[in-house]
Order: C-alpha cells, then structure tokens, then sequence
C-alpha cells in the first residue's frame, strides 16, 4: 500500500514500546475519502481516546495542483464543512437531464429542495489540500511517502508491514480501513460485481460562449452520457467535461486538434450553450464498476473507491465514499474500535450501497442502448418525473444525500 518520509508533527498516541497496539485506527490511502475518516476519527478522539494513523504512498502537497474536477453533493458539503471546506467550490443550483436527439427532460432545481445548492464542482486539489490542512492539527499520525504491504490479521489485531526510504516496520492496529484510491482497471481483484462498460471516459475544462452559470447538464448519446459541470471562470463560463464513449473513438477523439475536438464536442452535445470555444486538461480513463461484495473481512475494512469504483454518471463515486467515511466513524464512537463496530458498520451501509451502486450502473447501461423503442420509453420516464413530484424529490434526496440509517 505505501512508505515513512516525515511522519507528521502532531505527537501520536500508544506509540511506546510496551504498548500492545500502536494504533487503535490505521488508514491506508490519504485522498479525500480517507482524509475525511482521519478528520472526522480525531474529532471524536477528543473523547473516545481513538489512537489514528494515516498512510499513504505520496506527499500531500502533491495533489494540490490536481485540475481534476469532482462533483460534491450538498449532503457531503454539510458532513465535510465541520473539517474545512475550500473557497473556491461552484455550486450547483440546477441539473438538466435530458437525451440528445430524443424528446424527454427533466430538470432539478435547489429551490424545490430548500436547499443553497444541489451540490458543487472543485478541483481534486483543492478538497485533498483542506482536509490536508484539517488533519494536520489533529493527533493523527501521518506517515507520508510510506508503503504499505500486504496485512496480516490475528484475533484482536492486524499487522501492517510499512516501507519507506527512511523505515521499514509493522504496524499493529486493532482497525486496518483501506481506503485507497484507483481507477477502475486497476482494481480488479476480488470477489464481487464487476462490469467493464466499454467505455472511456474523456476529460477536461471547456468554455462555452453562451453559458448558464451554475447549471450542470448530464446529456445522454447513444455514445455514453456527457457530462457538464459549471466551474466558473469569466461569466460562468467554464465547465468541466466528461465524455464517455467507446475506447476507439476515446483514442481517435484524443488525438484531435483542438478545433476539431470541440467541433465534435458540439455535434455530440448540441447548442445548448452555445458553441465550445477552448478546451483545456484533456486526459481519458477507462470505465467499469468493480464492487466488493463485503465491506469487512475480520478486522479489515474497504470504503470509498476500495468498496466500490462507479461510472461517474450522477457523480455519486465520491459522496457514497464520504458517506461510507462517515458511518464508520460513527459506529466506531458507539462500539468502539471492534469487529462489533464492522460488523454495525456494514449494516448500515448495505442499503445506500445497494441503491446507488444499482441507480448508477442502470443509468450508465439503459441510455447507451441505441433502440428508437427504448429511447421513446426513456424520453417518457424523464418527462414523466417532471408530473410525479414525489418520485423526483425521492431521486434527487437519494443522490445527494443517500440512506443514513
């Protein structure tokens, strides 16, 4: 998993020789998801005396400068900004759904929800950077440039075996949480549901000359959804871009001069917002849904994209992440640092799991289908969303906010 340069400054707990473990709660993997756990386990540790490390392969200063855009829901926003929230999230105030060349929309709007935002766009930079800055003024021990090997579990403890260029040690925790991150190819191991959609995804920052400033479009092609996130810059003008479409038509696509990508773009799209004028960042990963089918095995547990990597329709890979953070760590304040506590957590989590994992993987498979029958049927159901209130209101709640209990 990772390695030991400067652990961090705050003083870590049951660290000495004698103790019998050296942390309570070890986390591998130090993006957003177990950045969150780290925070939000140091919080309660006021209290509950939780000892909690941190491991990861990198520095954290190294994704600072990440562009990549990440869509966070308003429910994630409200359990994060107890951490540190960044200052420069876009909100989204309204979602346009709809399928292009086929009737049928449906359009979502903060205001039907009483809600400030329906939820927000920033760069992965800037969220690791703040929930950096929260951990660092926490006990938490932070081992940084540090690898973590492969884990061995007796009956009351796990050991971790960590590397780095200045030490090599086990680790003895009572609680190993993977969080760590990865693309979906590069986690295909283990037992549960796994599905390559056929699809990669292309990625950058566009600008629009004729944009609306905090609405985000999830426009459906026979090719794969495309995806449009607001991201500000001079008159609202910039959004943040996810293509999906076949892995040839990603590579010829990707070789494209600007001019011609856009034009592309613009076809696929249509004119909406006007015509794309530039486009920034471009880079491609490929799609598939890998979901682990137990969150715990013993005193081991997998959250975020280690329980589960999506297809970014809906933007809901990293808010059931939070969310999976976020349950363990209350589980953990109520049983304490135990199997008992897993064994609650996972509980819990079946079925928001279960939900948006199905929701996501039907939306990614049912509006790729290039059938006039399906499409009528598929324009009648976003219309018809619009006529039965409570059916949208219960979608739009499940996406931002998930199932809590």
């Amino acid at each position: 998993m990772n390695e030991v340069a400067q652990p961090s400054t705050a003083t870590p707990q049951n660290t000495q020789a004698d103790a019998p473990f050296d942390f309570d709660v070890t986390i591998v993997g130090a993006g957003p998801v177990g950045l969150a756990l780290a925070g939000w386990l140091a919080k309660r540790s006021a209290t509950q005396a939780l000892s909690v490390a941190l491991v990861d392969a990198r520095e954290p200063e190294d994704a600072v400068s990440d562009p990549r855009a990440i869509a966070v829901s308003q429910g994630s926003r409200m359990i994060l900004e107890p951490l540190r929230w960044p200052g420069d999230a876009t909100a989204i105030q309204r979602i346009h759904v709809s399928q292009r060349g086929h009737f049928g929309r449906t359009l979502i709007d903060h205001t039907e929800h009483g809600l400030p935002a329906l939820g927000y766009v920033l760069r992965y930079g800037s969220i690791v950077h703040a929930l950096a800055e929260a951990v660092h003024a926490t006990p938490v021990h932070w081992f940084r440039s540090t690898s973590a090997l492969q884990p061995a579990q007796a009956d009351d403890s796990v050991t971790l075996p960590i590397e780095s260029a200045h030490v090599a040690r086990n680790l003895r925790t009572r609680i190993l949480v993977n969080a760590e991150g990865g693309l979906y190819h590069e986690q295909r191991s283990g037992t549960g549901a796994t599905r390559d959609y056929g699809q990669t995804a292309l990625v950058g920052t566009v600008t629009l000359s004729a944009p609306q400033p905090h609405v985000a479009w999830e426009r459906f092609t026979s090719e794969g959804p495309i995806a449009l996130l607001p991201t500000g810059g001079v008159r609202g003008a910039d959004y943040a871009l996810v293509w999906c479409c076949s892995p040839e038509e990603a590579a010829r696509r990707a070789q494209l001069p600007d001019d011609a990508f856009l034009a592309e773009l613009g076809a696929a799209f249509g004119d909406r917002m006007g015509r794309f004028t530039q486009i920034k960042g471009r880079a491609s990963f490929p799609l598939g849904l890998n979901a682990v089918d137990t969150l715990v095995k013993g005193r081991v547990v997998a959250i975020g994209n280690a329980a589960q990597t999506l297809h970014p329709v809906a933007g809901q890979g990293l808010n059931l992440g939070l969310r999976d953070a976020h349950a363990l760590v209350d589980a953990l304040a109520q049983h304490g640092a135990t199997p008992v506590a897993l064994a609650a957590f996972a509980a819990r989590r079946a079925l928001d799991r279960r939900l948006t994992i199905g929701a996501t993987d039907t939306l990614a498979r049912l509006f790729t289908i290039d059938f006039p029958p399906l499409a009528t049927l598929r324009g009648l159901a976003l219309t018809a969303l619009e006529f039965v209130p409570p059916v949208k209101t219960a979608l739009a709640r499940q996406m931002m906010f998930g199932q809590r209990r």
